[in-house]
């Protein structure tokens, strides 16, 4: 097995770190990608202000994510939890023990390459892994990289090496982004989901209210809370509900912001679930106790409410997945839009979709209908609520 291994202060990690990544990915054809956060880096302090190494390695692990690789990316913590600096040649060590037998690639910048000789220790580190070393511009190209790479072949025999240019790549230092992001500039240089975590947590001197983000900030921030993965059912989701906003004459600005944060709260576990909803005094029924599928809606619609402070949107989030008896209009449409965005696929979905635009209770109708099927099918336990709206959408009231 192929892997890269990606160490840096990720100080925020940002696009440019992202596409050099995947560019190496592609290039050397890795089987894994490995970002390792420096704990103490042994070329240079780090900065005044920066975030703690938790919040560094969630950021990494964030923008880790947006690759989409969840099966071939890792990020491991072994440099931050390190006493004392963090040489990349025991980093290497400590992987050879942890992969043993495996190719180990080790990615890195223009700047790194062409010092990489004054590193301690390189011709430990070039006898343990490959280098690739990646341009930011296209003035990193051969002329700067071959002197350099004929060097290192003459003073290190038997090294691999590879250099890669990618063209276009975002072409920013870390420095720069933080000080941009201290003027509330930046945006641009980030993965969403990164730029929502420095947001919430008020990381580089930001200071969002989170009570009055506008919609580009809101998306990002839920986006923070969630994997990757989910995203294209959130943003087709978000997309639909505003459709059907405009359909029926309902507030599209709040059916956008209740989709955006419909599953904020999708991958907590049952127990942080169940915090939330005990802190914001939501209550539970037996059945959603012991049900992440259900509790995701109940703890999601407690921080819409008291976290975002988006009160009126509350119910529709709170029944987005069981529905009930006599909804209002924003309720049905969050229900509809997440049962029917444009990345649903199952049998009955084209019929749902003509009913949305046609007849929204008929649509709300079907939606319990099928889910009272579905949980018939699975010998599962019908939720009371979806019980209630399949009695009075699907009967007739």
């Amino acid at each position: 097995m192929k892997i890269g291994i990606y160490g840096g202060s990720f100080n925020p990690p940002h696009l440019g770190h992202l596409a050099a990544a995947g560019a190496a990915v592609a290039a050397l054809g890795l089987d894994r990608l490995v970002f390792i956060p420096a704990g103490v880096p042994p070329h240079k302090e780090l900065a005044p202000g920066t975030p703690g190494r938790e919040q560094r390695l969630e950021m990494t692990r964030i923008a880790a994510d947006q690759l989409l690789m969840p099966a071939s990316t890792l990020v491991w913590d072994t440099e931050l939890y390190r006493e004392g600096k963090s040489y990349t040649a025991d980093t290497l060590e400590e992987a050879a023990v942890r992969w043993p037998g495996d190719e180990l690639w080790l990615l890195m910048g223009t700047d790194m390459f062409l010092t990489l000789h004054h590193w301690r220790e390189p011709e430990k580190l070039l006898a343990l892994a490959g280098v690739c070393a990646f341009g930011r511009t296209e003035r990193d190209g051969e002329a700067v990289f071959a002197p350099q790479r004929e060097f290192l072949r003459k003073a290190y025999p038997g090294a691999r090496l590879a250099t890669i240019t990618v063209p276009g790549l975002v072409d920013i230092s870390s420095t720069r982004l933080r000080e941009l992001l201290v003027r509330g500039e930046g945006r641009e240089f980030l993965p969403e989901a990164v730029y929502g975590y420095i947001l919430r947590e008020k990381l580089y001197g930001t200071r969002a209210d989170l009570k009055s983000l506008s919609l580009d900030e809101l998306r990002c921030v839920s986006y923070s809370m969630v994997y990757a993965k989910r995203l294209a059912h959130i943003r087709g989701c978000e997309e639909e509900a505003a459709r059907l906003a405009r359909r029926w004459g309902a507030d599209e600005g709040r059916m956008r912001r209740a989709a955006i944060l419909h599953d904020c709260t999708k991958y907590l576990t049952v127990r942080e679930h169940l915090e939330i909803c005990e802190r914001y005094g939501v209550e539970l029924c037996p059945l959603e106790r012991s049900t992440d599928k259900l509790l995701h809606a109940k703890s999601g619609a407690a921080l819409a409410k008291y976290v975002f402070g988006l009160d009126g949107i509350y119910d529709a989030i709170l029944y987005h997945t069981t529905a009930r008896a006599g909804m209002s209009l924003e309720e049905k449409i969050l229900y509809i839009a997440d049962y029917m965005e444009p990345n649903r696929a199952f049998p009955e979905v084209g019929e749902l979709r003509r009913l949305a635009y046609t007849d929204l209770d008929a649509a709300v109708g079907m939606g319990a209908s099928l889910a009272v099927q579905e949980m018939t099918l699975r010998d599962k336990e019908l939720h009371h609520d979806t019980r209630d709206a399949f009695e009075y959408y699907g009967k007739g009231t």
